[in-house]
C-alpha cells in the first residue's frame, strides 16, 4: 500500500493494530527498514519514512539542521498517520525521532505510545563535529569504515563516495550541530538499544535517555558496533514486540 506521501512511501497500513515509523541512519533511506515488515509481528505495520534527499527523495534538498526536519515530519504525521502508533529511529534518525516528537507534544499533536531509539547517545550530549563537505574521498572512507555498516565495495569506489557526500554531510550536520533545550521529561515509555562495541553511542552514553521520559526506560546491550540493530534484528523486533503488546490487537 502507498500513501502519496514521500515522507511514507511504503504506507501506513491503517489496518493493523499499530503502526511503527522508523526513521533512518545518516546516508540511508526507508528501504534500510523494508524488510523489518517481515520480522515483526503482522499487527505491527513498519512503516519506514523517507527524509528528503535520498532514494525516490534524492531530487529534493536534504535538511541541515534537525528542527525544519521534525517541524515538516510532524505535521505529515497529524495528518497522516493513525494512532495508535510510535516512533524508531537509529544514530541521526534517533535525535529525529526524538525532536519529532517534542515538536508534537509543543502543539498538541498525536503522540506516539513509545519511542525506540538505537545507535545514538542521549540529546544532551555534545558531539565532535566532522566537516565531511570537505573531506577528501579517503577521508570520508575512513570515517565510514571506523562505523561500519557501509560495504567495502562502496568505500573504495570514489566516484560513488562523491555522490553520497552532499548526503552524508546534512546528515552529519543534523546530528552532530544539534544544539540541546530543556524541556520536561516525556510522558511515554523509551526503549534504548546500543551495541557493545559502538565507539560514539555505547551502553554508557545511552543510558543517559533515561532522563528523558517520566515513565519505564529500558536499555538493552547488544553484540556488535554501530549497526547492531541490524545485525540482530531478530532480537530487536522480539524487543519491540513486547513493548508494543498492549497495543498489537487494536
Amino acid at each position: 500500500m502507498t500513501t502519496g506521501n514521500p515522507w511514507l512511501p511504503f504506507g501506513t497500513r491503517p489496518e493493523a493494530g499499530i503502526r511503527l515509523l522508523c526513521l533512518p541512519h545518516a546516508g540511508a533511506g526507508a528501504t534500510a527498514y523494508r524488510s523489518w515488515a517481515q520480522g515483526l509481528p503482522p499487527e505491527i505495520a513498519a512503516c519506514p519514512v523517507q527524509p528528503p534527499g535520498r532514494e525516490r527523495r534524492r531530487g529534493e534538498e536534504p535538511f541541515t539542521s534537525v528542527e525544519p526536519l521534525a517541524e515538516e515530519l510532524a505535521g505529515v504525521i497529524a495528518d497522516s498517520v493513525r494512532a495508535p502508533y510510535a516512533l524508531f529511529g537509529h544514530s541521526t534518525g534517533a535525535l529525529c525521532a526524538f525532536e519529532t516528537l517534542r515538536e508534537l507534544r509543543r502543539n498538541d499533536g498525536p503522540l506516539p505510545v513509545h519511542l525506540f531509539v538505537s545507535g545514538r547517545c542521549a540529546p544532551q550530549t555534545p558531539l565532535t563535529r566532522h566537516d565531511l563537505a570537505d573531506m577528501d574521498p579517503a577521508e570520508l572512507a575512513d570515517l565510514l569504515r571506523r562505523l561500519g555498516g557501509t560495504p567495502e565495495e562502496v568505500l573504495a569506489e570514489p566516484d560513488l563516495l562523491a555522490l553520497l557526500q552532499p548526503l552524508l554531510a546534512a546528515d552529519f550536520s543534523v546530528n552532530e550541530g544539534y544544539a540541546h533545550a530543556v524541556e520536561p521529561p516525556l510522558d511515554i515509555p523509551v526503549t534504548a538499544f546500543a551495541g557493545i562495541d559502538d565507539q560514539g553511542a555505547d551502553v554508557s552514553s545511552t543510558e543517559p535517555w533515561a532522563v528523558h521520559t517520566a515513565r519505564e526506560f529500558v536499555l538493552h546491550a547488544l553484540p556488535g558496533g554501530h549497526f547492531a540493530i541490524f545485525e540482530s534484528a531478530a532480537a530487536v523486533h522480539s524487543r519491540i514486540a513486547e513493548a508494543l503488546a498492549l497495543y498489537r490487537g487494536n
